[in-house]
């Protein structure tokens, strides 16, 4: 299981890693990612409620209405992240030129930083430049990326299916991680 609110405080990255374990906490919400394209395969997420509410209740919600599904990984940055969610400008199939602008008609939330650390399998709420305007879209980490602690909403992590995560198809760094011809989330569902 992984620690709650203010237990991270003295941990390194490695001891809080070898604390949260691989096992995931009994009845914790999950997102199940079919993703299609070079990345074929089944990412799971242990969805973190106890620590985002918010954020996870509106990922659940988008899920389960279908609209992740078709949306590609539209920023995706070698040694960083994967980013997806634009469920308005980022449907596979369409014009990709704004994907990740996007966000759904839902209103943006306020943040729910915690004490997480964002390591490789962590998944981030996506943002604008103001802390309160993360809405749809998400990420997940390829590496550690300590320098996010405290400024992005840990909403969960990668329980299954890293070697997935880990065959997104990479973007162009000097176009901030943009993707020619991405994989895509063929279908997002919630286990609970």
């Amino acid at each position: 299981m992984w620690p709650r609110r203010g237990v991270l405080a003295g941990l390194s990255a490695l001891a809080w890693a070898a604390a949260a374990g691989p096992a995931p906490a009994a009845g914790a919400p999950r997102l199940v990612i079919e993703v299609a394209g070079r990345a074929n395969g089944r990412v799971v997420i242990e969805l973190l409620p106890e620590v985002a509410p918010a954020h996870v209740a509106r990922l659940i919600a988008l899920a389960e209405a279908g609209a992740y599904d078709g949306v590609v990984f539209h920023r995706v940055l070698e040694g960083f992240m994967a980013q997806t969610g634009d469920v308005r400008f980022g449907r596979a199939g369409g014009d990709l030129s704004r994907a990740g602008m996007g966000r759904s008609d839902l209103p943006d939330l306020p943040a729910e930083v915690s004490d997480l650390p964002f390591l490789r399998g962590t998944v981030g709420m996506a943002r604008g430049a103001t802390p309160d305007s993360a809405n749809s879209q998400f990420f997940i980490m390829f590496a550690e990326g300590r320098h996010l602690d405290g400024q992005y909403t840990v909403l969960g992590r990668v329980i299954e299916g890293m070697e997935v995560v880990d065959r997104i198809r990479r973007g162009d760094p000097r176009r901030n991680g943009a993707v020619a011809d991405p994989d895509r989330m063929l279908r997002v569902t919630v286990e609970r």
